[in-house]
């Protein structure tokens, strides 16, 4: 298997982690040179999804004068301040750019809020370059990158996995399989697997729920599998709302009845003898009255006021007529997990020795004693067999558990075993301090012929004791 170049069709997963390494130039022990990476990058560009269909500010502000409704108010205006009646034209220049103020505003605002979300700061990811592990910005991978992975990462780019360790992907956002997936780096015989299967592989925007591992990058921004759903997304053609339309079948309505106003009173006007310029005038005066200008000042201000509602709810409307297509929804068709959900797991019952307790109520006790400075000191006192189990929960488990200040308790990893940490920590048993008592020494990883997952721990000197539960 030779050299392979940007864009060539490679099935990765079918070919063994020596012969993709070859094929990228790239050792799993050392890594890319500096000097390689650095022209990878240049020659492929940064890994990150590009905005194809990215709206510049004169295309947002000429996208404002191109509907039929304000053609029409613009033939208009020039047609009053040829007739003289400068006092119209100028209050249907005001209409139009008015219209045209409000409708940039809004959609030139939620463009740059846009722009603001996909420059937040990259991750970092841990790399292997000349032999040694750094730390760069996801931005900087190219392919041909050996890449560390552990519980909690974002993996940053496509990849044939090299080495692992108990691990386990998210995959939900790509695939929409809620369960994370078992990854193995042994080649795969079938070059037609769907990427839910592809078991050697990690895909760009997939989260490690489990275990650890290596992989070496083989493809970054728009190359990856996300990147191709994004070309897929941006190269589709642009349809116009029921609200444009609509609005554009009025125009042209109202177009047609203004020529055929002009021609009628035109035609009738020479044949009563009319003089042949006020005839015209009159037609063309008549053709401006039939035009209503204020029609889209206010079907434009209805629209800005809606967009600002639903971002007070946090909705982001890029174009204006959106909102009332949104609102004309009637069936809603969407993958739940990832998308509606977080897929975030919460325990709220469990069965213990014989009866039910709802986490969260009668599961613990709290009460109050003075300390020896006089202040006041808050006991949890739970229940010794829901604080074993809930204990044991805990410390069987690989997911981390994070206090984020803003939303709290926060478990990174598996959602299931998260759920068991998270409600662990709510009735006063952090991992942390468990793991700090109680530190594991061995374990038998889950398989599908045991059923479970089995960990050994050691009691401290002096720790059991101060356990919920009586180890002494």
């Amino acid at each position: 298997m030779g050299k392979l170049r940007r864009g060539e069709e490679c099935a990765w997963h079918t070919s063994e982690a020596e012969e993709v390494l070859r094929a990228l130039d790239t050792g799993a022990e050392s890594g890319l040179s500096d000097e390689e990476a650095a022209r990878r990058l240049d020659e492929w560009g940064p890994n990150e999804l590009e905005e194809r269909s990215g709206r510049g500010p004169w295309a947002i502000l000429w996208e404002q004068f191109t509907s039929a409704m304000i053609v029409i108010l613009i033939v208009a205006a020039v047609a009053s301040a040829f007739l003289g009646d400068y006092e119209d034209s100028i209050a249907i220049a005001v209409i139009i750019v008015l219209n045209a103020a409000l409708g940039f505003g809004q959609e030139y605002r939620a463009e740059r809020a846009m722009v603001a979300l996909k420059q937040l700061s990259a991750p970092t990811v841990r790399v292997r370059r000349e032999g040694h592990v750094r730390e760069v910005s996801a931005r900087e991978l190219v392919p041909g990158d050996v890449v560390l992975l552990e519980a909690g990462n974002l993996v940053p780019a496509d990849g044939r996995l090299l080495e692992e360790t108990g691990l386990r992907v998210q995959e939900s956002s790509l695939t929409g399989e809620s369960e994370p997936v078992e990854k193995a780096p042994p080649a795969l015989g079938e070059e037609d697997l769907p990427l839910g299967e592809r078991a050697d592989m990690v895909y760009s925007s997939t989260v490690v729920s489990k275990g650890r591992g290596l992989y070496v990058v083989t493809e970054t921004g728009m190359a990856t599998e996300l990147g191709k759903i994004a070309t897929m997304i941006q190269t589709a053609g642009q349809e116009q709302t029921p609200l444009q339309r609509r609005l554009d079948q009025v125009g042209k309505v109202l177009a047609l009845a203004a020529l055929a106003i002009v021609g009628v009173v035109f035609a009738l006007g020479l044949l009563r003898g009319e003089n042949l310029e006020v005839m015209f005038l009159t037609a063309v005066s008549l053709a401006v009255a039939a035009v209503p200008e204020g029609l889209p000042a206010v079907v434009t201000i209805a629209l800005a006021l809606g967009a600002q509602s639903m971002l007070r709810r946090r909705a982001l409307i890029r174009k204006l007529p959106a909102v009332e297509t949104l609102g004309s929804v009637t069936v809603i068709c969407s993958d739940k997990t990832g998308t509606l959900t977080e897929n975030r797991m919460t325990a709220t019952v469990v069965e213990v020795a014989g009866h039910t307790v709802e986490l969260g109520s009668e599961s613990r006790a709290v009460s109050e004693h003075q300390a020896e400075d006089g202040g006041p000191v808050t006991a949890v006192s739970v229940d010794p067999a829901l604080a074993l189990l809930l204990g044991g929960g805990a410390l069987c488990n690989d997911a981390l558990l994070e206090d984020d200040e803003g939303d709290g308790l926060r478990a990174i990893g598996d959602p299931t075993e998260g759920a068991l940490v998270v409600a662990a920590a709510h009735e006063g048993l952090k991992k942390p301090e468990l793991e700090s008592a109680l530190p594991r020494v061995g374990e038998i990883a889950f398989d599908s012929e045991r059923k479970r997952m089995t960990t050994v721990h050691q009691v401290l000197p002096d720790q059991g004791s101060g356990m919920p539960w009586d180890l002494s």
